[in-house]
């Protein structure tokens, strides 16, 4: 079998640890420091679920304009592209400004090069001061960030999934918009925090890859008029 080689490190900005980026033939994986995997350049349908379900809420709205929490890969970038017009426009934050790098050179031929898209703007910086600053600025966010409610890398992340964090995104969305949330499991307590903060919520399962893998849980949750 080939052996992974290590091609890059990064380190997560507020103390979350360190990124690294393997290769092993033309597959990509990126870990966090303990060996911990938290993507994979051949796993990636549950993000592509994330995209095409929020995405379809809102594709024929006027201009739809789409923030996205988390690069990664660029496979929910990519699939989201393809779910949208040619008049959307999608920002994605990413904090750690390497896996941008990643993306537009080895990463990005896996998701089909999305960042070339004109339609797409990258910011490298927390999506939670993107949230704390708009309002009514998007038709859906997306949250694809660490491992969902239950982080791994960065505490930081943690505040998204309070209730602060969910008021703001609440604000952040135009009215019907729509408040989607990855996560490697299922969260009852996550589940009731999203109603709490005024939100009508849908609970999905999805495969981690086609019909096979792990299954990943998406939260969609609509903001009322």
């Amino acid at each position: 079998m080939i052996p992974w080689k290590l091609l890059d490190t990064a380190q997560v900005p507020g103390n979350g640890g360190e990124l690294r980026l393997y290769r092993r033939g033309d597959e990509f994986s990126i870990r966090i420091a303990d060996g911990g995997e938290l993507m994979n350049s051949r796993i990636h349908g549950s993000e592509e679920a994330l995209a095409e379900l929020t995405c379809g809420k809102i594709a024929d709205r006027f201009r739809p304009r789409v923030l996205i929490g988390g690069l990664g890969m660029g496979f929910t970038l990519a699939a989201a592209l393809h779910h949208l017009g040619a008049d959307a426009e999608v920002v994605v934050a990413e904090l750690v400004p390497a896996v941008v790098v990643w993306n537009r050179g080895p990463l990005g031929e896996h998701a089909g090069h999305p960042l070339e898209d004109k339609r797409a703007t990258v910011c490298e910086g927390d999506v939670a001061d993107i949230l704390k600053t708009r309002q009514q600025a998007y038709d859906a966010i997306l949250l694809d960030v660490d491992n969902g409610p239950d982080g791994l890398t960065s505490k930081n992340n943690d505040w998204l999934y309070t209730m602060d964090g969910l008021h703001a995104s609440f604000g952040a969305l135009r009215p019907e918009g729509v408040l989607a949330v990855w996560s490697a499991g299922p969260d009852r307590e996550f589940t009731k925090r999203l109603r709490k903060a005024g939100f009508r919520v849908e609970q999905v399962r999805v495969r981690a890859r086609g019909k096979k893998g792990a299954r990943h849980t998406i939260w969609l949750a609509a903001r009322g008029e």
